[in-house]
């Protein structure tokens, strides 16, 4: 099972290449991944019972290890999902030949995002642990929006890819929710053990009204029907594959696969059993009025989806027999006509009803795979889909779970089985058939004839709903292996097999009554129309999702019109207040235990803590903005004191480091402000200012009092230092703590930088984000009249040129003695850079730190030469720096699951090197490496963006005001 998920993945990587390579020859052997996946599941199918489980350590704390199980269920959905997939994969081949194959852009992206879907769903049905079960689960909703999208240039495919995202995501997080709560009632995660030992009570019933909110909405079941048939704007083969045979049944699956556990419970066959049935109904009515192919089989889908939910879900092996019989079938005939309908529409180039005449004569092996998939999805004999509706009527008919309700179940799929009639011939006489016409109509005349490989596997899958039509106890030997573990009533004895003929009685009766009711219904349809009863007004879900995006837009713009109004200066109050009110309100009302203080420790934190207090006092009061930043900057640098006389020096580098980072950002940004701030503005508020502040300050000191109280084990700092030395193999507890034990925070906290980075650089780079810094080579020859006015008072003007950047700056900004002293210390800040890196594992440093300090080089590089040093001292794009740390750092991660280990774990290598004797190497260096690269780039940017794009705007400036003069 491993090695199948690995052999897609990699079919998926390679797939982009193939396609460019050989163009669409390249979906021949990219079929031949889920072919090959198909015959190892043919040759270890599973025997009845739990069957084989595999258990891979993946992220055992959030008990997500992968834990896959191949049991009769599994093999079921992966021999749809495989072979149907090699099919379509197949007939891709074919399908862009006759739609400009050789001009579509999107074909490499397609082929790689269809083959990851087929990899993501055997992933899904396979899947033990719901956790994982549930990403593949939005992995196969993220590749349904992007291949229902393929034709990102009309807006038909982004609105309808928007929706099924939209629907299906919402879905998946309540389906999330239900997962979670189920898991912590039980203390496991996964789906056998829980069926096995299934929880009842109250929030048993909302975790599962949760999971059928996704499972529902994933296989179309109204109210969550309408994404659907818009998703057929998507190409004919994913609406082949993803809404005929996978993605739609992946609901249907959870629901069968819970089904022998939670069918007793008191939300579940009443939810199911009444959406299911009125899915049935409300779908197939709307599947007889539509004029499109693919809307006919689309609505006829959701229609049929709701009667497989009906039948896998209502509980008791027979109708899990009949159920999984109908899901086989309607895979077979529905992926088989959506493929037809493809073929036509390139044949003709239309998929309306009304402009195809004579179809049936000009394409007779065309007309004959569609009638005998269309028979199928009629019901008629002797096809696998008149097996399935019979074993559908019959075990409705007798079943011990329905009990009262089982009259009306049964009343609902007789009526909606009519309807697929009906439109089932609408399908085939609409499609096909002359409707009185002497001749053809204008788009059959002048239609190409379809080649033989083009409806091969269409022609497959209508042949093996013949083949299994007469042959049904083949495939019922193997839907019966799960069937048969789902729970009967006490008593109960069942005795029922998939069979052809099954002599007469009721469910043949209503077989040819749903037949007779089917064929007049089609035939009268005039006389419907002139009754009006084919506009009987029904609920238009569409209309009703773009309502509710509609209200959701203006409620969002009144609410961000009272909470945005523009003013940082009320967000921040609106923020902070917030922080104020709650957890008081809660500590207050809640229980809590009396904290014990200590001041200080020792003098010098008296002495510190008071500097500290007098400079954030003096910073309320500072009308000079630069002076009231280097206030707050001494409360930093005071933090990182407090920090170095606990014992932390780790800490009080970073703290050093960042707050002098900090004060240089501050500085570039105060250069387009004001130097002074009003004295009205000082004034305004002053004293909802002060109570605010005094608030906040009072407020992190009681939780943090509180907090420390509540704590009634051993501290989790004191088993730190041993962890971080036997796990991370690292004295330094702080740097082993960022890059191996708590490396998934520092891989959220990198990525927010990065983020930070690039919202930063395009607010003041509005056309063009990426680049490096401007070098002396861009700028030419320096402009020196420009300079001469001032140059003969400038000491620092002169032929000596410490910096290369300096030579292009204003003498006026230069500074000789800060140019030198550059020079000398820009070696040393970037040695000590590399020591804090390649040393903090054991001592004082990592990659954040030596990340720091050679940004801190870059910055004094900048102000002693300019912008033009900048790109002269590191003439790489910003933005390739980050995104190359980002990229180690994942690749630390991935390469971590490739050698077994959890993600982010790291290994100790040991080498020995002659004279140094043994080297001890942590792989954890790789991730401090990215860490490092980020830090560096993320200085880059700022100084990029906010230095030196700023200073070219204040030349620019002072030159238009020359000229002005």
């Amino acid at each position: 099972m491993l090695a199948i998920l690995a052999a897609h993945a990699v079919a998926t990587l390679l797939a982009p290449l193939l396609v460019h390579r050989w163009g669409r020859a390249a979906f021949y052997p990219l079929a031949l991944v889920p072919l090959g996946s198909l015959v190892w599941v043919a040759l270890n199918w599973p025997a009845p019972g739990p069957g084989r489980t595999v258990n891979v350590s993946w992220v055992p704390e959030l008990s997500m290890d992968i834990t896959l199980r191949f049991d009769a269920l599994a093999a079921i959905m992966s021999v749809l999902v495989l072979g149907i997939g090699a099919l379509v994969l197949f007939y891709c081949a074919d399908y862009f030949q006759h739609h400009d194959g050789k001009n579509e852009k999107r074909l490499p992206s397609f082929a790689a995002e269809l083959v990851a879907f087929s990899g993501a769903m055997f992933g899904l049905v396979t899947s033990d642990n719901m956790l994982v079960l549930y990403v593949f689960w939005e992995i196969t909703t993220v590749l349904s929006f992007l291949l229902v999208g393929h034709y990102a240039e009309r807006a038909t495919s982004r609105r309808a890819a928007t929706q099924a995202l939209l629907v299906t995501t919402f879905g998946g997080l309540a389906m999330l929710v239900g997962i979670i709560v189920l898991g912590n009632m039980t203390g496991t995660y996964l789906l056998s053990e829980l069926i096995a030992d299934p929880p009842t009570g109250t929030a048993a019933s909302v975790a599962l009204v949760l999971i059928l909110v996704g499972a529902l909405s994933k296989s179309a079941i109204v109210p969550m029907h309408f994404w659907l048939p818009g998703a057929m704007a998507a190409p004919t083969p994913v609406s082949a594959y993803l809404h005929a045979a996978a993605m739609v049944k992946a609901g249907a699956y959870l629901i069968a696969r819970m089904t022998p556990g939670f069918a007793d419970a008191p939300v579940w066959r009443p939810t199911i059993l009444t959406l299911g049935l009125l899915t049935m109904l409300v779908a197939g009515w709307r599947a007889i009025r539509e004029y499109d192919l693919k809307l006919v089989l689309a609505f006829g889908t959701v229609s049929q989806l709701g009667l497989i939910v009906v039948m896998v879900g209502a509980g008791g092996s027979e109708m899990m027999l009949a159920g999984l019989a109908m899901l086989c079938a309607h895979a077979m005939f529905k992926a088989s006509l959506f493929m037809v309908v493809g073929i036509i529409d390139h044949a003709t180039g239309t998929r309306d009803i009304r402009r195809l005449a004579w179809l049936g004569d000009r394409s007779r092996p065309l007309l004959i795979i569609a009638t005998g998939a269309t028979a199928s999805m009629a019901a008629i004999p002797p096809f696998f889909g008149f097996v399935a509706k019979e074993a559908d009527l019959e075990t409705v008919l007798h079943s011990p779970t329905l009990g009262g309700a089982a009259p009306f179940v049964l009343a609902g799929i007789v009526v909606g089985s009519v309807l697929t009639t009906a439109y089932s011939l609408r399908f085939l006489f609409g499609a096909f058939g002359r409707k009185g016409l002497p001749k053809p109509s204008v788009r059959v005349a002048e239609m190409h004839r379809p080649e033989i490989a083009f409806m091969i596997p269409p022609g497959v899958l209508a042949f093996a709903g013949l083949l299994f039509g007469l042959w049904p106890a083949g495939l019922g030997h193997a839907l019966e292996g799960y069937a048969n573990t789902v729970p009967n009533p006490t008593g109960y004895v069942a005795d029922y097999h998939l069979a052809l003929w099954h002599g007469f009685g009721i469910p043949l009766a209503l077989s040819v009554l749903v037949l007779t009711a089917g064929t007049v219904l089609y035939v009268g349809r005039g006389r419907w129309r002139r009754t009006r009863l084919e506009f009987l007004p029904l609920v238009n879900a569409d209309r009703v999702y773009d309502r509710v995006l509609r209200a959701a837009d203006v409620m969002s713009v009144r609410l961000t019109a009272v909470t945005q109004r523009g003013s940082i200066p009320a967000t921040q109050s609106v923020i902070l207040a917030t922080l104020v009110l709650v957890p008081i309100t809660v500590l207050a009302l809640g229980a809590r235990d009396r904290p014990d203080l200590q001041l200080w420790d020792s003098p010098p934190q008296v002495v510190v803590g008071l500097l500290m207090l007098a400079a954030a006092l003096a910073a309320t009061v500072m009308r000079n903005r630069l002076a009231a930043v280097l206030l707050v900057g001494v409360t930093g640098y005071g933090c990182g004191a407090i920090f170095a006389f606990h014992g932390a020096p780790d800490l009080a580098l970073t703290q050093f480091l960042v707050e002098t980072l900090t004060l240089v950002v501050f500085v570039l940004v105060l250069r387009n402000l004001p130097a002074e701030t009003g004295g009205a503005d000082i004034k305004r508020f002053r004293l909802p200012r002060a109570v605010l502040a005094l608030s906040v300050g009072a407020t992190v000191t009681c939780l943090a009092a509180f907090a420390m109280a509540a704590r009634s084990g051993r501290p989790i700092a004191e088993l730190l230092p041993d962890a971080a030395y036997l796990r991370g193999h690292g004295s330094n507890t702080v740097n082993v703590l960022l890059v191996d034990i708590r490396a998934w925070d520092t891989m959220g906290e990198i990525a927010v930088l990065l983020v930070a980075a690039t919202g930063v650089a395009s607010l003041v780079f509005r056309n063009r984000r990426f680049g490096a810094a401007p070098r002396v080579a861009d700028a030419g020859q320096p402009d020196i009249g420009q300079f001469a006015a001032v140059s003969r008072n400038s000491p620092a003007a002169g032929e000596i040129t410490w910096l290369r950047g300096s030579g292009l700056r204003d003498p006026r900004n230069r500074s000789l003695v800060l140019e030198v002293a550059t020079r000398l210390i820009f070696p040393v800040m970037m040695v000590l850079s590399a020591y804090f890196f390649f040393a903090g594992h054991n001592t004082p440093g990592g990659g954040f730190a030596g990340g720091l300090m050679a940004g801190l080089a870059l910055v004094l590089r900048y102000l002693a030469g300019g912008r033009y040093e900048l790109g002269e001292t590191l003439p790489l794009d910003a933005g390739k720096i980050l995104g190359a740390g980002l990229t180690l750092a994942a690749g630390t991660a991935t390469a971590s699951l490739l050698f077994g280990a959890p993600a982010l774990s790291s290994a100790l290598i040991e080498i020995d090197v002659p004279v140094l004797g043994t080297v001890k190497f942590v792989t954890a260096l790789f991730f401090d490496l990215g860490v490092y690269l980020i830090v560096v780039g993320l200085v880059l940017d700022v100084l990029r963006s906010l230095g030196a794009r700023i200073d070219e705007e204040i030349a620019e400036n002072q030159r238009a005001a020359v000229r002005s003069r």
